[in-house]
């Protein structure tokens, strides 16, 4: 890695350039990833969020940003009603083995 790359920021305009090369085939993630000093996981978060608005602009009727924001609150509210209700079910089936404070085994 050259001393420019390092201080060159990571704008939206060279994540958009490193996204469309490993699109291309030009590159891989892990190829890319280790030539810029990156983690896989920023550049897989960078396709995803890609291919998430590309997937939007290309929608009959695209979804405005506040709708797409909306609709991920939603998923992830619906997210935590069922880790709640798991954390609930698994308390319950864990009450049989937990020690009840005050007892004695004489009782």
């Amino acid at each position: 890695m050259d001393e420019q790359e390092d201080i060159q920021r990571w704008t939206a305009k060279r994540r958009t350039a490193l996204v469309l090369s490993i699109l291309k085939g030009e590159t891989s993630v892990h190829e890319a990833a280790r030539k810029h000093g990156l983690t896989v996981a920023e550049v897989e978060s960078w396709m995803e969020r890609g291919l998430g608005a590309m997937e939007n602009q290309l929608r009959s009727r695209p979804r405005e940003e506040d709708e797409q924001k909306d609709e991920r609150i939603r998923q992830l509210e619906r997210k935590i009603g069922q880790m709640a209700l798991d954390m609930d079910i698994l308390k319950e089936a864990a009450r049989p083995y937990r020690p009840t404070v005050g007892r004695t085994s004489d009782e």
